[in-house]
């Protein structure tokens, strides 16, 4: 161990305490040893550090940083050295405000467009999420800082996310929910990792020995530190045996009195408890050294241009009819829509960030040269009708040349903690924009939202672009492409369905008990739609520019591809160039194809340049369940490189050699796993993808712990199902409002074990216990144990306090 010395001098309390936060964000200290705490903050895509006293959702104010867009805008880019340099200004902002561990990048796979967090994450490709991660955490930890991917693994809905149990066979697993952390390990060199909340294949994702020693410690050779989510410990003694490093928030005092008890009855070893202090206490010394070197302010400025830069690189133009765009100097607009003068630039939740400064296309508009014919609201962002707001749009929209129109989705449809119910706009947002066509036919819509939309009315725009949240500068970002100084260069990092019915796991998500089931399998976002030939209104990787690009002179070896590219219009601009990789009549079924490389590449124009994206180890590889190792099939491969999965310029054949004759599957057994239609996948047929039977999902019986609030509907106690059902009208007359309440949702939808692990020692498990008994109709018995326990929990804390401030615990 490399602390052995350190590890000799501590007491098992003081161990045992040190795997825990000490408050909201920090760990414990120990002063007599000399072992600092460190600071743990909120910041996918901006530091969220709490002025006063911290609170996880962000209730609390926060300190001022700059708001870059969110990692769904910047995956659009597609661009590894921009991802790069927004990780080093995070980083930056970190050290300047004292965060030693940067809670981000969020990387889980967007399963299905109505997962709530779809925003934080980067896409529906888990090789495209993964490279834009590992440059996010190589910019962050430049810094002295450390990043912290999240959330691993399989954490793809919001709705009960502490109380779901994922249900997935192994190759999905690997190479579609995992590959990206693997990416975001081994290329990146992330020195923490961040599990989730929900159950893999019935284990919690903190103690799946699966998950932790076999593949992240064993196989990726990841030696930093694993965090748990806030709250998100179900049994701190099998995190601890799966090598997971630090329980936070603040579970107060049970939890260490909990890993005293299980070194001293031999179910826990002091190897294990040893092997977990090291590696924290390990990130703990290195950052503290880092931490003497920190700066003692950031530009601001500068990080608002580059968070603008950002924007602009990573907006999506999704139609350009008649070459509306870029706008004439001198043109007069109307400027419509609420998002233009409030704008839509972040999600709501833990990653909400106090920007240093916050334009509006409102104000941001005068700096252009076009003239204004009037700017409305025009629409309540909370969905309720307002007939003289719409009459003052129109108005102003006759009048125009040409109607800006920024609109989107609004705080209520993305949100932590809650999943959309669709993928619809607000229909009063739809309603306006029809009237005005009625009265301008030049249309210039201006989208805010971090995930797909349905988009019946899209026939109502002359040009769309899809700025998706853009950050604190998005507004001037997006003015400066309607004008014509920056060339849109933003493809799209996810498909758009034509309609939530036809996404592949449309009749599987969200789960509607405990487990939910991953039948879809591998065919996620474009891997469905390109197998199955489902016509989609914009495919992966789509995105218009200003200029043309031809793709000629495609050459492929055992090593890659170079391709000769050409800007063949009359305008300076940037085109993403993607390979994708397909291999015609399989034996083992696989997606018709998948991206397994990329580069952003900037042309003047008439300018040429060879691009070259080498081959890596994942280029040819399956997760082959029978020899349980990564193989390649032999075969001739199809090598494509096109502008998206559905424009392909270019493709050649290349014989590969495979690794193995024994191959996993009885086709028999998976007819439509074969097919990609996998819509109305038979429990016969998942049963033989999984190896194995569906575990049982349902709830029946008592609640336990493990169970949410919003799970005593079931209750036998009258007086918790009356607690359910003030909850559920709070949460109900809040959505009505437009506004969410994050505690809330986190309240309803929290199980009855997390109580004890964040509320800073003042609920024991043994009170969580008793709680159980009162839903569960036997309140005297219950209620005997939480006030019981109350006072047993208040003596056991202050005499574990005293051992603590002694330094005089138990050795062993």
């Amino acid at each position: 161990m490399k602390n052995q010395e350190l590890i000799n001098k501590m007491t098992l309390e003081e161990k045992a305490v040190f795997l825990s936060g000490r408050s909201e964000w920090e760990t414990w200290e120990i002063s007599r040893l000399g072992i600092p705490s460190v600071f743990c903050s909120d910041g996918p895509h901006g530091i969220r550090k709490q002025a006063g006293a911290g609170d996880h959702l962000g209730l609390n104010e926060s300190l001022p940083a700059t708001c870059f867009p969110t990692a769904a805008t910047i995956a659009n880019s597609w661009d590894e050295e921009l991802g790069k340099e927004v990780g080093e200004a995070l980083g930056k902002e970190a050290s300047v405000l004292d965060v030693q561990v940067l809670l981000g990048p969020g990387l889980n796979i967007k399963r299905s467009p109505l997962c709530g967090r779809n925003f934080e994450y980067f896409s529906e490709d888990p090789y495209l999420a993964g490279k834009m991660a590992a440059s996010y955490i190589r910019g962050i930890q430049s810094q002295g800082v450390y990043a912290c991917p999240k959330h691993f693994a399989v954490n793809s809905q919001e709705l009960r996310r502490m109380a779901m149990n994922a249900v997935l066979d192994e190759r999905t697993l690997r190479e579609i929910y995992l590959t990206g952390f693997e990416i975001a390990v081994k290329e990146g060199g992330a020195k923490a990792i961040m599990t989730s909340y929900n159950q893999v294949n019935g284990v919690y994702a903190n103690e799946n020995q699966h998950l932790l020693q076999d593949i992240l410690r064993k196989e990726w050779v990841f030696d930093g530190i694993v965090i748990t989510d806030w709250g998100g410990s179900n049994d701190h003694i099998k995190g601890v045996q799966a090598r997971s490093n630090l329980e936070m928030p603040t579970p107060g005092l049970d939890s260490a009195r909990q890993i005293v008890a299980a070194v001293q009855d031999g179910s826990l070893t002091m190897e294990e408890l040893d092997t977990c202090v090291d590696d924290l206490l390990d990130a703990v010394l290195t950052l503290n050294e880092k931490r003497r070197s920190k700066a003692e302010k950031f530009q601001e400025e500068r990080h608002h241009e580059l968070a603008r830069r950002a924007a602009s690189e990573s907006a999506v133009l999704l139609k350009n009819s008649d070459h509306i765009l870029p706008l004439k100097a001198g043109c007069t607009v109307a400027v419509i829509g609420d998002f233009a003068v409030e704008p839509r630039y972040q999600g709501a939740g833990s990653s909400m960030v106090k920007p240093t400064s916050l334009e509006t296309v409102e104000k941001a508009i005068q700096n252009y040269g076009w003239k204004l014919s009037g700017i409305s609201r025009g629409y309540k962002r909370t969905g309720d009708a307002d007939e003289v707001l719409k009459k003052e749009a129109l108005d102003a929209a006759a009048k125009a040349d040409v109607v800006l129109y920024c609109f989107g989705l609004d705080e209520m449809s993305e949100v932590e903690g809650m999943d959309r119910s669709h993928m619809r706009i607000p229909q009063n947002q739809i309603e306006l924009l029809q009237a005005m066509v009625q009265v301008n036919d030049k249309i210039v819509g201006i989208l805010s939202a971090g995930a797909s939309i349905e988009m019946p009315w899209h026939t109502c725009c002359k040009a769309i672009l899809h700025g998706y949240l853009s950050g604190q500068a998005g507004a001037s970002a997006m003015l400066e492409i309607l004008s014509g100084k920056v060339n849109p260069s933003g493809r799209l990092a996810e498909s758009y369905p034509v309609r939530y019915e036809d996404t592949p796991a449309f009749r599987y998500f969200p789960s509607t008990e405990r487990n939910s089931e991953y039948r879809e399998g591998l065919y996620v976002g474009y891997r469905y739609y390109d197998t199955s030939s489902v016509r989609v209104q914009y495919p992966f990787g789509f995105g218009l520019s200003y200029t043309e690009f031809t793709y000629t002179d495609l050459q492929v070896d055992k090593d890659g591809i170079r391709v000769l590219i050409t800007n063949t219009g009359d305008r300076d601009g940037a085109e993403v160039v993607q390979m994708y990789v397909g291999l015609p009549n399989a034996i083992v079924f696989r997606p018709e194809k998948e991206l397994k490389g990329f580069r952003k590449v900037f042309l003047k124009a008439g300018e040429s340049r060879e691009v070259r994206i080498p081959f890596d180890d994942k280029t040819f590889r399956y997760w082959n369940v029978r020899t349980n190792r990564w193989e390649v099939e032999m075969g001739t491969y199809q090598i494509m490189v096109g502008a998206s999965v559905s424009d392909i310029r270019l493709a050649k054949e290349l014989e590969v050699d495979g690794t193995t004759s024994e191959y996993p599957y009885n086709p028999a057994e998976l007819q439509y796993y074969y097919t990609g239609i996998i819509q109305q996948i038979s429990d016969p047929e998942f049963e033989a993808l999984l190896g194995h039977p569906i575990p049982d999902g349902k709830w029946s019986g008592e609640l336990g712990i493990n169970d949410a609030v919003c799970q005593m509907y079931y209750a036998k106690s009258s007086l918790a199902r009356f607690i359910y059902k003030i909850l559920t009208d709070r949460k109900l007359k809040n959505e009505a409002a437009g506004k969410p309440d994050l505690n809330l949702l986190f309240q309803y939808n929290i199980p009855f074990r997390a109580i004890a692990k964040m509320t800073g020692g003042m609920v024991s498990m043994h009170m969580v216990n008793g709680v159980v008994e009162v839903v569960n109709g036997h309140f005297f018995r219950g209620m005997g144990k939480v006030i019981g326990g109350f006072f047993a929990n208040l003596r056991a804390n202050r005499a574990y306090e005293k051992r603590l401030s002694s330094g005089k615990g138990a050795k062993k």
